[in-house]
């Protein structure tokens, strides 16, 4: 097995060392988050949104520093309303291409071929190809100085999602809705479930 040490992993190669450390912390949910601002709709994907809680509500995703323009932090800040919606396989690539670095004034809905969609009088658009997605009030922004990093965390005032999706006990099947993973910075992952275990209790504990 190949070892790296704190010292080597500061050694390596920029791009190598870029795409070792976006790896290892494995899959990772595919989501484009939708803005609006001053100038016009805005569409880019990341792979950190994560769950905070139940009760409230609770979405969170890393920004990264601020120190070339975010237009998806700039947008958030103005109207505190972003969408999250996730990326199934067939709209993965064109997602993908969303990171690409568009000026302002470019609105990756319509450069990458993907379509805003306005729900229920919502400022920030969603994405009508996305099969699960969520309008969100920014909460939060919490400052990270280690590396200059911001966690954004919002609140869920909606959920919409195909029905197909839903199970009896309301976790959703995200197989059904064809919902894909990251690894690193640029791969992107059918996900096949292994089990669907009970609810871990010591005295249940199964012979292994």
């Amino acid at each position: 097995m190949k070892s790296f040490s704190k010292e080597e992993i500061k050694a390596l190669d920029k791009i190598y060392r870029l795409n070792l450390i976006n790896s290892v912390s494995g899959y990772k949910s595919a989501n484009l988050i939708g803005t609006r601002g001053e100038h016009g709709e805005n569409l880019a994907i990341f792979s950190s949104v994560v769950h905070l809680g139940a009760n409230p509500a609770l979405l969170a995703f890393i920004m990264r520093p601020a120190s070339v323009p975010r237009n998806t932090l700039t947008n958030m800040k103005q109207s505190k309303k972003f969408t999250i919606n996730s990326v199934s396989e067939e709209i993965a690539e064109k997602a993908h291409y969303t990171s690409a670095n568009f000026a302002a004034i470019v609105s990756e809905f319509e450069a990458c071929k993907l379509t805003p969609e306005y729900l229920n009088n919502f400022e920030a658009p969603f994405l009508k190809e996305s099969k699960l997605k969520m309008a969100m009030h920014l909460e939060q922004i919490i400052e990270i100085e280690l590396n200059d990093t911001m966690l954004i965390v919002g609140s869920i005032e909606n959920v919409y999602v195909e029905e197909k999706a839903l199970t009896d006990n309301g976790q959703l099947n995200l197989n059904s809705i064809e919902t894909v993973a990251i690894s690193g910075l640029n791969r992107y992952h059918k996900v096949e479930e292994v089990g669907n275990f009970p609810y871990a209790r010591i005295d249940r504990l199964p012979k292994f």
